[in-house]
C-alpha cells in the first residue's frame, strides 16, 4: 500500500459488504451502515457492479467477506458474555462495528494505517455517522511499528483480556509480521483471543480454483497490495499452540457453508478452496469458546 494513500482493497471489501446487504436474501451478516459509509456515490458504484457481482466467483467472494464479519462478531459476543470489555479491530478499513456496537461498556480500538484512517474519518463525516465515545483510533503501520506500542499509545490496557478481529489483512503481510502480531495477542491475559482469515498456498488448489485465485491475486497486486503470506492449516494450528493459545478453531469452506449457508434457496456460499476462518483463544476456564 502506498503510504500516502488509503487502501484500495479496503473500499472494494466495503463495496462487497454493502452489496450483500442489497443483493442477498436472507443476509448472513446485517450491517445497516455498510452502504452509507461508502459515501455519496456508493449507490451508483453498487449499481455499476450488479452484473459482475452475479457471476460465481464474485458471489463466492462476497459471501466470504460477509461471513467473516459475521463470524468475528459472533465470537465477540461470546467473549463479551465471558467478561471481555476491550476489542481491537486490526486493519479496520471501513468496518462499521464501532459505530453500531450492541455491546454496552465495550471499549473499541481501530488499528489501521494512518492514511486509511484519515480517509475513513472523512467518509464518516460525509455520511454523518457519529464517532462513539467508546472508540479510539490507533494509527499503526504493521510492517514498521509494533502493535503493542501503537495500542499502548492509544490507551489500551494490556493487563486485561481483549478480543481481536483481524479480517482481510493477513495475506498482505509478511509471515514474520503475522506471527509477531499473533504472539503479542497470545501474551495478553487469559481469555484474550483473535479471529482472523487466511489463505492456503495456491498450489494446494485444483486447477480451476487456482485460476480464480490467480485472477484475484493479479487484481490486488495491480493496486499495489500483493498477497504475501499463505498458511498450511495444520502447521498454522501448531504454530498458534506454540505461541500459547489454548483453543484453536479453523473453518474451511465446507465448514463455513455448513454453519452459515446451509439450506439457502439462492445457493449463496463460499468457495471450497483457499479461504479459512480461524479463532485462537488464550487460557482455560474463563476463556470464551
Amino acid at each position: 500500500m502506498n503510504e500516502d494513500r488509503p487502501s484500495k482493497t479496503a473500499y472494494r471489501v466495503a463495496l462487497r459488504r454493502a452489496a450483500h446487504q442489497v443483493m442477498d436474501d436472507p443476509r448472513v451478516f446485517e450491517d445497516p451502515l455498510a452502504l452509507p459509509i461508502l459515501g455519496p456515490d456508493g449507490e451508483a458504484r453498487l449499481r455499476a457492479e450488479v452484473e459482475r457481482e452475479q457471476n460465481l466467483p464474485s458471489r463466492a467472494l462476497r459471501a466470504f467477506i460477509a461471513v467473516r464479519s459475521r463470524y468475528a462478531e459472533d465470537e465477540l459476543a461470546r467473549a463479551f458474555e465471558k467478561g471481555v470489555r476491550q476489542a481491537v479491530i486490526l486493519g479496520a478499513g471501513l468496518d462499521t462495528l464501532a459505530y453500531r456496537s450492541p455491546f454496552p461498556g465495550l471499549r473499541l480500538f481501530e488499528v489501521d494505517h494512518p492514511a486509511t484512517q484519515g480517509w475513513k474519518r472523512r467518509l464518516l463525516e460525509q455520511a454523518r455517522i457519529a464517532l462513539p465515545g467508546s472508540l479510539t483510533y490507533a494509527p499503526v503501520d504493521f510492517e514498521t511499528q509494533t502493535l503493542a506500542a501503537g495500542l499502548r499509545e492509544a490507551g489500551f490496557d494490556a493487563g486485561r483480556p481483549a478480543f481481536f478481529s483481524w479480517l482481510g489483512v493477513v495475506p498482505y503481510l509478511t509471515e514474520s509480521a503475522v506471527m509477531a502480531t499473533l504472539g503479542f495477542i497470545a501474551s495478553l491475559p487469559a481469555g484474550s483471543g483473535v479471529v482472523f482469515d487466511y489463505a492456503q498456498p495456491p498450489d494446494s488448489l485444483d486447477p480451476l480454483r487456482q485460476r480464480a485465485f490467480d485472477a484475484l491475486a493479479e487484481r490486488v497486486a495491480a493496486h499495489g497490495e500483493p498477497f504475501r503470506t499463505f498458511f498450511d492449516p495444520a502447521k498454522l494450528a501448531d504454530g498458534l499452540r506454540r505461541l500459547g493459545f489454548a483453543r484453536v478453531e479453523d473453518l474451511d469452506g465446507a465448514a463455513i457453508n455448513a454453519r452459515y449457508f446451509a439450506g439457502r434457496a439462492d445457493g449463496l456460499r463460499v468457495g471450497s478452496g483457499i479461504g479459512h476462518l480461524a479463532k485462537a483463544v488464550s487460557g482455560e476456564g474463563s476463556a470464551w469458546t
